[in-house]
């Protein structure tokens, strides 16, 4: 039994980091994702040259991203190196050397905030024949609202295609992996309790295995449903200071 009036933990965790598995086979797929996730299989055969794949942080698009990087580095008909760059680390001045480098590409983190005539730019060399580019972004691009125009009509043309909050069998295959990404094992009981009472959020579950993590290497105990409860009610904790300091200003 742990005793929550502890003033110290009896012991500082150590971090012996954790593996992260990028494989296709690695890739857990439910209602939330089929569509992103047949879409992407069904490249090159597209119904344009592009693809706009958005979701919340964590559900799975930096994952998709290097199976499509893959995908097409295995490719018979289109086989080329394919860089996954930072929407926000794209300039003008890279374009070139960018086009030149990567037959097809992934645009990662799409977001007003980049250097749209850097992106407008590249738009326009990856939409032609034979050149792909897959972007990822948190929002689609019809709601993020381009100054640029030109910019915002080109993204507007592209399928995309919404990873939605996941769904309890969602739920239990990302509490499995990561936990099995640090090599700790859970016990049905306790998965049933983190599915029933978590938040359906993919940052969320993320944020709470590793909360876990540090809790139940602290006290050198096993991950059940009172380490579980403890880890939420700190992440409660943590949103309420942050929503508390951003009402100060």
């Amino acid at each position: 039994m742990i005793n929550e009036d502890d003033e110290e933990l009896r012991q500082l965790p150590f971090d012996f980091g954790k593996k992260v598995f990028m494989g296709r086979e690695d890739f857990m797929v439910s209602a939330c994702n089929q569509e992103a996730f047949d879409m992407l299989n069904a490249w090159p055969d597209w119904y344009d040259h592009g693809l706009v794949i958005y979701g919340p942080a964590g559900c799975g698009k930096s994952h998709l991203a290097h199976l499509f990087a893959d995908k097409v580095a295995r490719s018979l008909k289109f086989p080329s190196k394919v860089s996954l760059l930072d929407a926000r680390r794209i300039h003008l001045r890279s374009v070139n050397r960018i086009a030149h480098e990567n037959q097809s590409i992934v645009i990662e983190n799409l977001t007003p905030k980049a250097d749209m005539e850097a992106l407008f730019h590249l738009f326009n060399i990856y939409h032609s024949a034979d050149r792909y580019m897959l972007w990822t972004s948190e929002y689609a691009p019809s709601r993020m609202h381009f100054a640029l125009k030109d910019l915002q009509s080109r993204l507007n043309m592209l399928p995309s295609i919404e990873i939605k909050s996941p769904d309890d069998k969602m739920m239990r295959m990302l509490v499995v992996k990561l936990f099995n990404d640090r090599q700790i094992m859970i016990n049905p009981e306790t998965l049933d309790y983190i599915v029933l009472n978590a938040r359906r959020s993919f940052k969320y579950i993320r944020d709470l295995v590793e909360e876990i993590d540090q809790i139940s290497l602290a006290y050198q105990s096993a991950v059940n449903a009172e380490i579980v409860k403890m880890a939420m009610d700190i992440l409660y904790e943590k949103e309420e200071k942050q929503l508390d300091l951003f009402e100060e200003y």
